[in-house]
């Protein structure tokens, strides 16, 4: 039996927001045949988006009956403007008729407004997140995630933000092989690493300058959990060992294996922030067992995988979080 989605849609929705997410369950469909995706309105008519195009709509909210999965985009309006009374309206009686409920960027100032958030911890557009832990003292903003779930509530950052929350979605209905099958057709990370203050690990502190470069760290990017060695990175470089690693090190700051070792650091970390257990950070990262990645993590901040992925659920400190890449020196080299 299909699950219904069903997406909220208003005058000024920014249009990536809710046609990325909707494009990941559409794609779901090649494997699974498992969602229909409705589009409404608050009131049943045709919306305008952000970039002017004219969205028909299913019909209205309240007339939409219940859904399996409500998701509410954003939009480039401020909040105050495109929550109207409306909206708000429509988005209380969609989480009243639906089993899980999600915001994409500043979709969660609805939710906010609603109250649904008191209490939780939800994440924003990096741009807004400081504006709604003022407006909504009762939050717990988490700035740098990606995407957070809190019960049945799911916040995900700005714009392409709302796709990698849509995988995390669909594979909790239909398991990690049918996620990463939809990640790889629309040829988007499974789970990127990183938080949105760097939109992925490969983007915190210095940039690759030259060609050369940045094809390896794309290479090591694409698939950290690859048996990535200082030896098959200069091959793909076509460069010698000797010299790749000096134009690391001018570049980046790091040798290839510390930079090897950074971004499967930063991809485990957040993949325990997203929820996975440490056992599937550890094998999709790369450290190859649960063990590996706990000497990494006690050798890096002196706690377990287990017991940080717990301080971070409970306390949301991005102090905590941002710790974890302070020092470019990592235990794990790669030889």
């Amino acid at each position: 039996m299909r699950r219904r989605v069903g997406i909220l849609i208003f005058d000024g929705v920014k249009m990536l927001d809710f046609t990325g997410p909707a494009e990941v369950f559409v794609e779901a469909n090649q494997a699974v045949d498992g969602y229909e995706v409705v589009l409404v309105s608050p009131d049943g008519a045709d919306v305008q988006t952000s970039i002017g195009a004219r969205i028909q709509v299913s019909g209205a909210a309240a007339d939409s009956g219940f859904f399996d999965t409500v998701l509410i985009p954003g939009s480039e309006l401020h909040p105050a403007k495109f929550a109207t009374p409306e909206v708000l309206d429509a988005a209380r009686y969609l989480s009243w008729n639906t089993r899980r409920l999600a915001s994409i960027c500043s979709g969660s100032f609805v939710l906010a407004e609603l109250g649904l958030l008191d209490g939780r911890r939800a994440t924003t557009h990096w741009k807004f997140t400081k504006d709604l832990a003022d407006r909504f003292p009762k939050v717990a903003v988490d700035p740098d995630a990606i995407y957070v779930r809190d019960g049945n509530l799911y916040s995900s950052a700005g714009v392409v933000a709302g796709v990698d929350l849509a995988l995390a979605l669909v594979e909790e209905d239909h398991g990690a092989d049918v996620a990463r099958r939809v990640a790889q057709s629309l040829v988007v990370y499974m789970q990127r690493a990183g938080g949105q203050s760097q939109f992925s690990a490969s983007l915190n502190g210095p940039t690759a300058r030259s060609p050369l470069v940045r094809r390896v760290v794309d290479l090591i990017c694409a698939d950290p959990a690859l048996p990535h060695t200082v030896q098959t990175l200069a091959a793909h470089g076509q460069v010698s060992v000797r010299h790749l690693t000096r134009l690391f090190r001018a570049e980046l700051e790091r040798s290839p294996a510390e930079y090897v070792a950074y971004i499967r650091f930063g991809l485990a970390r957040d993949m325990l922030h997203a929820g996975h257990s440490v056992t599937e950070a550890a094998m999709s990262s790369g450290y190859g067992s649960s063990e590996a990645l706990r000497r990494a993590f006690v050798a890096r901040l002196g706690i377990s995988p287990l017991k940080y992925q717990q301080r971070f659920r409970s306390t949301g400190s991005a102090a905590f979080v941002d710790a974890a890449f302070a020092d470019p020196a990592f235990e794990e080299a790669v030889s």
